[in-house]
């Protein structure tokens, strides 16, 4: 799955969440400040490997494979968050920025090693 597919993904779990699982293609648009031709685009990708079910001009929804997935990216996200801004205080608009791009990039050795460091911290207050 490319980044931005991911990026998709994660505004459509975030979005679910916020609208009661109402997300449509203006709700993402508008996130992640992008036209709605390449919404329409992402969606159909996303549909087509399993990840949202999408009608035109209809809400689009998570399948399971979908919820699985965009954990996942939301988890990278929120260590690589909680580490930039708690560990090394990173402004916290900043440090989502910033994990934003990381996540995408990161192997899951680092991620796993990020997510031990940050929980013994959590552990050691």
């Amino acid at each position: 799955m490319t980044q931005s597919l991911e990026d998709y993904l994660e505004s459509v779990s975030f979005l679910a969440e916020e609208h009661r699982g109402q997300v449509r293609i203006t709700d993402i648009a508008e996130r992640l400040h992008v036209s709605k031709p390449s919404v329409v685009n992402a969606m159909h990708s996303l549909h087509d490997q399993g990840y949202v079910t999408y009608e035109h001009y209809g809400t689009i929804s998570l399948t399971q494979a979908g919820k699985n997935k965009a954990d996942l990216i939301r988890d990278r996200h929120a260590v690589l968050t909680r580490f930039l801004n708690e560990v090394l205080g990173v402004a916290l608009d900043t440090a989502e920025a910033d994990a934003c791009k990381i996540e995408h990039v990161l192997s899951e050795e680092t991620l796993q090693k990020l997510k031990q460091f940050v929980a013994g911290l959590c552990n050691a207050v």
